[in-house]
């Protein structure tokens, strides 16, 4: 099997990449990653990733890192398979790179922190810091207030048609529906709306199986 994807399915930046791979309907390969016990900053994985963060992947000879690299990687290599996630001419494509930019800069570091405190430390035994949780839930507020008023305007945020801005969200968004924070995105009609699309796709379910596996 060519693809190869490495890291363990409960990373958000892991799922990104299957979740894009399912969308393209390509067989790929899952080599967990064992985290706990620091494999990510040993060999052989510090050679495919010399930062030790999760995921790896390799296509033949080829071999990424960085999630939203590597799915774009994917959505251009294979547009012709499963569903297209670019958009199709280079205006749209600037409005498209701009969502990307956007969950990548402005989104992710705050949703994920809020990941980390609501979802992951209760997993692990951890005790949450709620300071923590209540500067970043009225920072998050603050950017999906933004999101709506884009989502006002188009179904998905790069435009009518779901892309890779939209799916480079859904692992977070996943996790935060599971958490209290889930009141902030129903509090925006349209975000709302946009979150239970995204989460509804086909590839985003086969994804979450190998997740519950």
């Amino acid at each position: 099997m060519a693809i190869k994807v490495h890291g363990p399915v409960m990373s958000p930046a892991v799922m990104r990449v299957i979740a894009t791979l399912k969308e393209k309907e390509l067989d790929f390969e899952l080599l967990p990653v064992n985290m706990q016990t620091g494999d990510h900053k040993k060999e052989p994985f510090i050679s495919l990733n010399p930062f030790g963060q999760v995921p790896a992947f390799e296509d033949g000879d080829l071999k990424l890192f960085e999630s939203r690299a590597i799915t774009q990687y994917i959505a251009h290599t294979y547009a012709d398979k499963g569903n297209q996630l670019l958009a199709n001419d280079p205006k749209k494509m600037a409005i498209m790179s701009v969502w990307m930019e956007v969950e990548s800069t402005k989104f992710d570091p705050i949703a994920s922190k809020l990941s980390f405190e609501l979802a992951v430390k209760p997993m692990l035994g951890m005790v949450t810091d709620d300071a923590a949780v209540a500067e970043n839930e009225e920072k998050l507020g603050k950017i999906l207030d933004v999101y709506e008023s884009r989502l006002k305007e188009s179904k998905y945020l790069g435009g009518e048609s779901f892309t890779l801005a939209d799916l480079h969200h859904a692992p977070v968004v996943h996790y935060l529906m599971g958490t209290k924070v889930k009141n902030l995105f129903d509090a925006r009609p349209h975000v709302k709306a946009w979150c239970a699309d995204i989460l509804a796709r086909p590839a985003w379910s086969k994804a979450l199986e190998l997740h519950k596996q």
